[in-house]
């Protein structure tokens, strides 16, 4: 696999910038997928437990039931968690992975339930072969599941908080009257879309004026999807200003 290929992934956006991520390789996907793994068989065999008592009126009908089981749990575990967390498995929150939209967009159902439904296509002819191999060979360390649904698996770093104290001072934040919204807003984001937004701030002088307004209007709509905030708190601000209190509330610590 040429490292230097596939590394990275560029996406740029309609107003001309580029958000640089870090595809994950087939060792931490491999990684990943064995704590999920045991993850399942956990759930596995706590459903079983629950369905013994089948056994006792007839054996067929346990087995029947627990092979059924564990197909719907190996199934549905992750689509159910990683729409659930966002492209994260339990194995993915561990190992800072996350599967995305290979265009940066936001993951759709339908794309979950392809690149799950195909796992068992990846893992012939046994631990996850031929989608390792598919993998080394892509340029961006695609399995076949991530291929059908267009996705990609990302490895994102952990953010250090960076220092925004001289950006972002002189404005009040009218975000911080609604500490709940807050510790909600936090809990919704990716650090993909904090980085975006951090990124928008931080390059804001780069775009000629009428691709600044676009950008600012875009990324503050989508975090207004994700948490709606009372009309007092945004009402008479700029799409501008209203990102620049979101990247407040995500990466500086209130005093």
């Amino acid at each position: 696999m040429n490292s230097a290929k596939t590394a990275t992934l560029k996406i740029q956006t309609p107003e001309g910038i580029f958000f640089s991520f870090q595809l994950a390789g087939p060792i931490p996907r491999f990684m990943g997928w064995t704590i999920d793994a045991a993850s399942i068989s956990v759930i596995a065999s706590i459903i079983n437990g629950l369905l013994g008592f089948m056994g006792i009126v007839s054996r067929d009908l346990a087995s029947a039931a627990t092979v059924l089981a564990y197909f719907l749990v190996s199934i549905g575990y992750g689509i159910v968690t990683e729409w659930y967390w966002q492209g994260q498995t339990i194995g993915k929150r561990l190992l800072r992975l996350r599967v995305m939209d290979v265009q940066g967009l936001r993951l759709r159902f339908s794309q979950v339930v392809i690149r799950n439904l195909l796992r068992f296509v990846d893992s012939l002819p046994a631990f996850y072969m031929v989608g390792g191999l598919t993998c080394l060979i892509s340029g961006r360390a695609q399995r076949l599941g991530d291929f059908a649904a267009n996705t990609i698996v990302v490895w994102n770093p952990k953010i250090s908080e960076p220092d925004l104290s001289q950006l972002l001072e002189g404005k009040y934040n009218s975000l911080h009257d609604y500490p709940h919204l807050e510790a909600r807003l936090r809990q919704h984001v990716s650090p993909q879309q904090a980085g975006i937004a951090l990124q928008a701030v931080l390059r804001r002088d780069e775009l000629e004026p009428q691709s600044r307004i676009e950008l600012f209007r875009d990324v503050a709509l989508h975090f207004k999807r994700i948490v709606s905030f009372p009309s007092e708190a945004t009402d008479g601000i700029s799409d501008e200003q209203y990102v620049r209190n979101v990247v407040d509330v995500l990466f500086c610590t209130k005093k």
